[in-house]
């Protein structure tokens, strides 16, 4: 995944309008609108529990939901004549020729439920009159009713039309790291040669899902069957995606950057396409040309579409790991830090721990290395940690916090296989994996350290920690004051459900804050000591620096994180829906079925199924994958008896350990786009120039693999070798 800027291969004033007006204001409005909706439920709930606090009326049994719609005057006769109407009954009923077989109502009979009705219509009129009366007593309800059911029919419109609103989030978004060359792949595109393979891939991948979903649509024309409004405008939306995709591509290919260098191998050239591009040509082509199966991509795509409250949840905390970086929330916290001076090793292990909690909050580990790889990394750094150890930690930045509550992910696994497992016990599991990882990488760390130990003494620490306390108050206090707003305001309380709409909000004011009061509070800032100390990291701290004062201004800060989260959006959603047709050609391919139903022993099977995991977990990204493994992978690992609160910490742990192994290697990608190639590359020269050792010269992709491998064998075998959780009495 690269930079756009560096590699645009430019559509002119087109492409700057689109990229800095159309596409970030466009976004920006969508994902408030789903903030809107989001909390929409919430408000309404709330408006209803205030109205009836206003306007209800327990001695006279009025309530203000009887009063949500204009009284209608009943259509009944108020005052009717009793003797009339039981005679017009009677001769009624002496007309109807079954009343000889169910008997005659007498005249008393007939009366009595003339009378009845009569007293049931002058209820409907009393209850008229005590509403109009009522209405008209209370100035102020009217008005306040009006604003109600207001906000309701915008958040239920919102609520009907969730599907659309990803889609038209997906479709622009896609198109922008299109026309940006932002998608994620191996490694960034520099040769002519990388830019022809690059577009010619891209044009063939799309073009093919193009094929598919036109295919798709005109089956179901074909097939007869009503397609409302909404259906076809999913269509519709899928058509101008893919076609858009296919055009910008193809024009893409005949305008090469005029930054291109000359020639390149075609080898390097192919790492140099997008992910989704080469999922979408080998799906298309085996679903077309070996399947005859031409709508199966599109179908596939679907998958996204029934759990678009995922996908939109996911878009919001891309977001908010982008309005992240526009705080000084990271610099301020580590702050509290520096005054102790710690060995890299220990600092690495307290930031990991610490970043666990933004990770289960952002919702994948993925946008957290984004949104906070670099000043992870550079925080490493300035200890006197190596560039490599320092790349390893980055990448390893988000991997452990997504067993922790309220990872999105464990929400998606809890909703697809919900028969057998629950968010909160795989929360509640998920916990001890976080502190076994932790430990082990403090371990591994420590062990391979060049420096064991390292810590000032607390006369001179205690005295820095404390002055650094002191900024970190507000940002506590907008943290507070936030959560209380939605815990006494709205009675809702912050969790896995609530957590993608309470923390843009609670992003958005501590910018605000940093923007007009930040300055009021200095810390002990990183730059200035690295500059003074470590000239040569210089280049990479004034870039860093000349980023911060570009992003000054809370509008200017929120159009740059909306700006730079539109490209994660459409690069990661897209990866994320070919996913889901990779795991869909497999199923399909009876792949699964391959294996053996029964392996024979439960540790075979574990060990089995671990290493299939990580396989799974270093091609594909997170989302994707797990709604391959719960249709056709977890219905294996239970008939082999394997526990599925076991089977689903197996899963996380293997996902993270693929996410740090080559050939993908995702959080390794994420990382190079936070601290930029040119970093990558420093860091490699310096191994070169100072070590010898194998590990030293590839620390940073050797590191997280010994950790993550550690910890996914532990959480493999452990569980049941000593029935730690009473999963497998009967071994």
């Amino acid at each position: 995944m690269h930079e756009a800027k560096n590699n645009r291969s430019g559509f002119g004033l087109l492409s700057y309008l689109w990229n800095e007006w159309f596409s970030t204001f466009f976004i920006l409005l969508l994902l408030l609108l789903t903030l809107i909706i989001g909390t929409g439920e919430l408000i309404h709930g709330e408006l209803l529990r205030t109205g009836e606090r206003l306007y209800g009326d327990p001695s006279t049994g009025m309530q203000y939901s009887f009063l949500r719609a204009e009284p209608e005057q009943p259509q009944c006769e108020r005052y009717p004549n009793i003797d009339a109407l039981v005679q017009q009954q009677m001769q009624t009923n002496a007309k109807d020729d079954s009343a000889d077989f169910f008997g005659t109502a007498s005249t008393a009979e007939v009366r009595q439920s003339v009378l009845a009705a009569q007293q049931q219509c002058e209820e409907k009129y009393a209850f008229y009159d005590k509403s109009k009366q009522y209405l008209d007593a209370h100035s102020t309800l009217r008005s306040f009713r009006d604003f109600e059911i207001g906000l309701f029919g915008l958040f239920k419109y919102g609520t009907d039309n969730r599907i659309l609103l990803l889609l038209m989030m997906v479709v622009v978004s896609a198109i922008t790291a299109s026309v940006n060359m932002h998608h994620i792949s191996l490694r960034a595109p520099k040769t002519k040669m990388d830019f022809r393979i690059y577009n010619l891939v891209m044009v063939l991948g799309n073009g093919l899902l193009s094929f598919s979903v036109v295919s798709q649509y005109q089956s179901v024309l074909d097939s007869g069957v009503a397609i409302n409004l909404e259906t076809r405008g999913i269509y519709y939306l899928w058509i101008l995606l893919f076609f858009s995709l296919t055009l910008i591509s193809a024009v893409q290919l005949f305008r090469i950057p005029k930054t291109a260098i000359e020639g390149g191998k075609i080898g390097l050239a192919f790492l140099s396409v997008p992910l989704f591009a080469f999922m979408a040509t080998l799906t298309g082509i085996a679903f077309i040309f070996f399947m005859d199966y031409p709508m199966g991509q599109g179908i596939y795509l679907g998958q996204m579409i029934e759990f678009s409250g995922i996908f939109l949840n996911l878009a919001l905390f891309i977001w908010a790991g982008m309005l992240l970086t526009q705080t000084r929330i990271m610099d301020v916290f580590l702050a509290i830090l520096r005054p102790w001076n710690l060995a890299p090793e220990t600092l690495t292990c307290l930031i990991l721990i610490a970043a666990a909690i933004p990770t289960a909050y952002t919702g994948a580990s993925g946008i957290f290395v984004i949104a906070a790889g670099a000043i992870i990394y550079r925080e490493v750094w300035n200890a006197g940690a190596r560039r490599q150890y320092a790349l390893a930690v980055s990448a390893m930045s988000g991997s452990l916090g997504v067993v922790l509550r309220p990872c999105l992910l464990i929400i998606l696994i809890s909703m697809l296989d919900s028969k057998h497992v629950t968010s909160d016990e795989l929360f509640n599991h998920g916990f001890w994996v976080f502190w076994l990882t932790a430990i082990i990488f403090f371990a591994v760390s420590l062990f391979l350290a060049e420096d064991k130990f390292r810590i000032n003494s607390p006369k001179v620490a205690v005295p820095g920690m404390l002055r650094a306390l002191i900024p970190v108050i507000p940002y506590v206090l907008i943290v507070a004051l936030v959560i209380a707003f939605y815990a006494y305001g709205l009675d809702t309380q912050m969790d896995e459900f609530t957590a993608p709409v309470i923390l843009p909000f609670m992003l958005l004011g501590i910018i605000f804050f940093d923007k007009k009061w930040g300055d009021r509070l200095p810390i002990n800032s990183i730059q200035s000591n690295l500059e003074q100390e470590h000239e040569q990291k210089s280049v990479f701290l004034r870039e860093y620096g000349h980023r911060a004062e570009q992003q000054r201004g809370f509008g200017r800060a929120i159009r740059f994180a909306t700006a730079e989260s539109v490209g994660h959006i459409g690069a990661l959603i897209i990866l994320m829906a070919l996913s889901a047709s990779m795991g869909g050609l497999i199923e399909r391919a009876e792949v699964v079925s391959l294996l053996p139903t029964h392996l024979g022993s439960v540790l075979i099977t574990l060990g089995f199924m671990a290493m299939l995991l990580a396989m799974i977990g270093m091609c594909t990204d997170p989302f994707g994958a797990v709604l391959l493994v719960a249709a056709s992978i977890a219905p294996v690992a239970y008939e082999n008896g394997i526990h599925p609160i076991h089977f689903w910490m197996v899963v996380l742990v293997a996902f993270e350990f693929g996410y740090v192994t080559p050939p993908v290697a995702l959080n390794h990608l994420l990382t190079r786009l936070s601290v930029g190639d040119d970093e990558i590359i420093a860091a490699d020269d310096e191994a070169k120039q100072k070590y010898s050792s194998f590990y030293y010269r590839y620390e940073r992709w050797i590191l997280p693999m010994m950790v993550l491998f550690s910890s996914l064998m532990l959480v493999t075998y452990m569980p049941y070798l000593f029935n730690l959780f009473d999963w497998y009495p009967n071994k």
